[in-house]
């Protein structure tokens, strides 16, 4: 007995030095090349530019998908909707038909716009507890969608080539990363859940195992306004459970994606950092090169800085091509791998958090990840195939 109680004070007593070890190592790898009050600078002033421009924009948009989710719930639509589609993503995605309301609220918004979805009760009904959590792989997969196929078709006027093809073969590639992102998702969780369980107990209808929930009374007009407010409250609180993943995790992922400031200067300003995963994937390029077919070896870094944040991916997409370093090609694997990851390694960790799922976060980022690199290599393939015909 004494002998076990040595042993667990040893093991306890080694924790402190060995975190405090990773922890010291994990900040000088800032704190060397920025300098300890750039390295605090930078990541406050990231973190503040994040909270006022990127979290208040997620929240207003999981305020505006609350209110438009109530109402599609509220008036039946959502009913309608699964009792459609369920024939076709039950065998591809082994999703109920509802679950393409989130695919089509994430690409008209952002990842989190999803969440507001997963929180209805009129829409969590037609899911098995073990198909909740995948909502975050499918939603991420389609994430700023329209924002990002508006972009790539835009670079004509700075080319003059025209991208139709090359967004189209990207939006295929799109949907390849996320079945296979949710398919894997939902094998994981399978073990976890099983596959018998519904996210809401009660019995209820038929393909549901929750009561219908009760229609609001009143006119239709007073229906409508009250589905509207009670949705967009549930979207403030969304937007709130975001907020600690959004700033802790894409603060450091912005760190290790982006360089110095203008002139190659460290000056404490938000979104600077060591530029470490673009030289990680500029030493894997020659495994890169023929799974994406990129033009250029800058062009390594447009997906690597996805993994933090589509926006800022497809910035750099910009800057490639005032610099002639684009081509169709890389425009169709940029489309997919900037839609179907769209920024969850900043993304993931909150949203499984607001999913009560935390100790999945790790299956659900290992999933992406791997949806996202088959995207980018079914894209590249399918245009060249497309190229020879």
């Amino acid at each position: 007995m004494e002998q076990k109680e040595e042993r667990s004070f040893w093991r306890r007593g080694k924790e402190p030095v060995i975190f405090l070890v990773l922890f010291l190592g994990f900040f000088s790898l800032f704190a060397g090349p920025m300098g300890l009050i750039n390295m605090l600078n930078t990541m406050m002033n990231t973190a503040h530019d994040l909270l006022m421009n990127t979290v208040f924009y997620l929240m207003a948009i999981c305020v505006m998908a609350g209110a438009l989710s109530a109402l599609l719930t509220e008036f039946g639509v959502v009913a309608a909707v699964n009792r459609l589609l369920s024939p076709l993503l039950g065998p591809v995605y082994d999703l109920p038909g509802a679950a393409s309301l989130g695919i089509v609220t994430t690409f008209l918004s952002d990842n989190p716009a999803i969440l507001t979805l997963a929180h209805d009760r009129g829409f969590r009904k037609y899911f098995r507890r073990y198909q909740l959590p995948a909502l975050t792989n499918l939603g991420t997969s389609f994430g700023m969608g329209l924002i990002v196929c508006t972009y790539m078709l835009s670079l004509q006027a700075v080319t003059g080539e025209s991208y139709g093809k090359a967004v189209l073969v990207g939006l295929a590639g799109t949907v390849i990363g996320s079945i296979v992102s949710t398919r894997l998702m939902l094998r994981a969780t399978k073990k976890v859940y099983g596959a018998e369980d519904w996210v809401e107990e009660a019995p209820g209808e038929e393909g549901s195992a929750a009561p219908v929930p009760e229609r609001r009374s009143g006119s239709m007009g007073a229906r409508l306004m009250d589905a509207m407010l009670d949705g967009g409250k549930s979207g403030v609180e969304m937007g709130l459970a975001i907020i600690p993943g959004v700033l802790i995790i894409c603060t450091f992922v912005m760190m290790l994606t982006n360089g110095p400031g203008e002139g190659g200067i460290y000056t404490g300003g938000a979104y600077e950092g060591v530029a470490l995963l673009p030289r990680l994937a500029e030493k894997a390029r020659f495994i890169l090169a023929p799974l994406f077919g990129f033009s250029s070896n800058e062009a390594v870094a447009v997906p690597v800085t996805a993994l933090g944040a589509a926006g800022a991916a497809v910035g750099l997409v910009g800057k490639l091509a005032g610099q002639g370093l684009v081509s169709g090609n890389d425009v169709a694997v940029f489309t997919a791998m900037c839609m179907c990851w769209s920024g969850y390694l900043s993304t993931h960790v909150s949203m499984m958090n607001s999913l009560e799922c935390n100790h999945l976060v790790g299956k659900a980022i290992g999933s992406h990840t791997v949806g996202g690199l088959c995207a980018g290599v079914f894209s590249h393939w399918l245009y060249g195939l497309l190229s020879l015909i």
